[in-house]
């Protein structure tokens, strides 16, 4: 590598969507790091204005296929409270269960086929599998597994339209529950093994840096992935409603993705802020997994965030098991209806990248505004900062031997979703 060079990687690889990362190098020092992302403005803040509550829940999944429950879920969240829909205790319940479906099929899908290959040592998972053939294996089934919670719950697999303003059109028999319980059962025992795996893992230093964590505060004591609380890792604490004063939104001239700061910094939301600002309440084998892998490092390092969804795979598999036994002593609750027709309200959950918000007002039965804030447009600044810090450390150490490759592993760890795609890496020097 010469003294001044300019690295482009396009498209980065083994993400949900089409990105690329720029990094500019003059005098052996970095003056510039972009993390770019290619795809077109989507728009759907506009598309739902002059729509129905019920036209919203079908339009916003399709933001992403991927996380299309936790969009539905938090939009579910804000328009109830716009229109002061009271839901019953048991179809909290089963949205809970909806939810650990697409925690389990996400985390599955980025920590076995997208992050773990850089840590073996391969190009990507297909490659792993002679070796690592287990692994694979039982990760593809507790993938499917995650995809057949999200079909139950969903109506179908992508974009299903079971979860209604209100509560379910239907919700699963008996049957249908304990079979789902049962293979929780069976798959938490390689949710664990995985534990043992990442342990023997050596984690790269050369991107540490303090940086800030946000996520959501659950009502109640214990982990969770929902709440009407914003927490920061300055322990402070916000109300949902005032997510505009907390998150700074602004626009980049190399991205079609907001970004955001806090207190005009970067910050980080995703499992890793999760576990750093809640791990001390989780219970079980998940607490027994954050106590195994936890150190301090987690606090200054974005490749620790693959460990903690290996232990959100094992809470939400405990969870689900603990869940369904709820939700078999219920009968199917009754859809909630709304008891105004104008209103504003804003709907948090944690998604597997992270803390989503929906807003909305709503006037006279229709949608008068609507601001969505993604995962993804909370965390880029902080990706671009860990890769800035990163790679002046190998520079000035003259460790540049695979400096893209270590680029790219710090965007994967953040498991940043644009949209569905894998491709090759191209590098050029200019």
């Amino acid at each position: 590598m010469t003294k001044s060079d300019k690295i482009n990687i396009k498209p980065l690889a083994r993400v949900e969507g089409n990105g690329g990362i720029k990094v500019e190098i003059s005098d052996n020092k970095i003056t510039n790091v972009e993390v770019q992302i290619l795809e077109g403005p989507r728009l759907f803040e506009t598309l739902v204005i002059g729509k129905t509550p019920e036209e919203n829940l079908s339009l916003v999944p399709r933001i992403c296929a991927i996380c299309n429950l936790s969009h539905k879920y938090a939009s579910l969240r804000g328009l109830e409270k716009a229109l002061d829909v009271e839901i019953p205790e048991a179809t909290n319940i089963f949205r809970h269960i909806m939810h650990h479906g697409e925690m389990l099929e996400s985390h599955s899908l980025h920590l076995y086929f997208l992050a773990l290959p850089d840590f073996f040592g391969y190009d990507n998972a297909v490659a792993m599998a002679d070796e690592h053939g287990e692994v694979v294996t039982k990760a593809l089934q507790l993938k499917a597994f995650g995809n057949k919670i999200m079909r139950m719950m969903g109506g179908r697999m992508i974009h299903g339209e079971n979860p209604i303003l209100g509560g379910f059109g239907r919700i699963p028999n008996r049957k249908t529950l304990i079979e789902i319980q049962e293979e929780a059962k069976e798959l938490l025992a390689f949710a664990i093994d995985t534990i043992d795996i990442l342990a023997e893992l050596e984690i790269a230093s050369h991107m540490e840096r303090d940086t800030q964590f946000l996520c959501c505060k659950p009502p109640h004591d214990g982990y969770d992935y929902y709440g009407d609380i914003l927490i920061t890792s300055d322990g402070l604490e916000h109300l949902v409603e005032d997510y505009s004063k907390v998150i700074e939104e602004r626009v980049v001239s190399h991205s079609f993705a907001k970004r955001s700061l806090y207190k005009g910094k970067p910050f980080s939301v995703g499992a890793l802020a999760r576990m750093l600002l809640l791990g001390d309440r989780l219970k079980g084998e998940a607490k027994k997994a954050y106590e195994k892998l936890y150190n301090e490092r987690w606090h200054r390092n974005p490749l620790y965030n693959n460990f903690a969804q290996a232990i959100e795979q094992i809470f939400s598999l405990e969870s689900v098991i603990e869940t369904i036994d709820q939700g078999l002593e219920m009968e199917q609750p009754e859809v909630a209806k709304p008891k105004r027709t104008s209103g504003t309200g804003t709907g948090v959950v944690e998604a597997p990248r992270g803390t989503l918000i929906h807003h909305y007002e709503i006037k006279d039965g229709r949608t008068a505004y609507a601001d969505y804030i993604t995962p993804t447009a909370m965390f880029l600044d902080d990706i671009e900062a860990f890769i800035l810090k990163g790679g002046e450390e190998l520079l000035s150490s003259g460790k540049t031997d695979n400096i893209e490759l270590q680029f790219e592993m710090i965007a994967r760890s953040y498991d940043p979703c644009i949209s569905c795609s894998a491709h090759l890496v191209t590098v050029e020097f200019k």
